[in-house]
């Protein structure tokens, strides 16, 4: 959702961009709240869950072809220890420029975009971002988009250690638009 916004306003919401990119520097956490920090940060994610699953919007097919292919690449990234090791190299490298700069400055989202392009890009089929080109050829936004990537990759492969695959996408709907709604609930309270 936040690569879309990027590629078709060249903006995101700014607290869901700050949880997704601080979950990649959370790769030992303790629990699945522990990846996403301060769980407010969640709330978009879980609100255009319960979108994808319940309604048909003009936006959501994009949003579903970037998650399909997060989870495909996830699962080809699995069979790539070298690739695997080279991300966290990366992101241990990165995660020192976090100490001087917040994980939204353009320094830290930049050397996340270089993880991103040096490893998972590497992997076929790439994931194409469709939108506005004068958005998706600033560089700033370019970053941001791979940097959200990577983050995309962090929340599937915890999808994967916590048991979820694609199917479950496709034929546990309702539980999963029920559990979102659940969750934003408790989030709002």
């Amino acid at each position: 959702y936040l690569v879309h916004q990027i590629a078709t306003r060249g903006m995101c919401e700014s607290t869901a961009l700050d949880s997704s990119l601080q979950s990649v520097f959370r790769i030992d956490a303790d629990s699945v709240p522990a990846v996403f920090g301060d769980m407010g940060g969640v709330i978009t994610g879980l609100s255009v869950l319960k979108k994808q699953l319940t309604e048909r919007q003009p936006d959501s097919l994009y949003v579903t072809k970037y998650v399909v292919s997060m989870l495909h690449l996830e699962r080809k990234l699995s069979g790539r220890p070298d690739l695997i090791e080279a991300i966290r190299s990366g992101i241990r490298a990165t995660a020192q420029q976090t100490e001087q700069y917040h994980a939204t400055h353009e320094t830290v989202i930049s050397r996340l975009a270089d993880v991103y392009k040096n490893t998972i890009s590497t992997l076929e089929p790439r994931i194409i971002v469709q939108g506005e080109q004068g958005f998706l050829n600033n560089p700033e936004n370019a970053n941001k988009v791979r940097a959200i990537l990577l983050s995309g990759i962090r929340a599937a492969v915890l999808w994967n250690q916590c048991g979820g695959s694609r199917w479950q996408i496709l034929f546990r709907r309702a539980a999963l638009q029920s559990e979102a709604q659940r969750l934003l609930d408790t989030l709002r309270h």
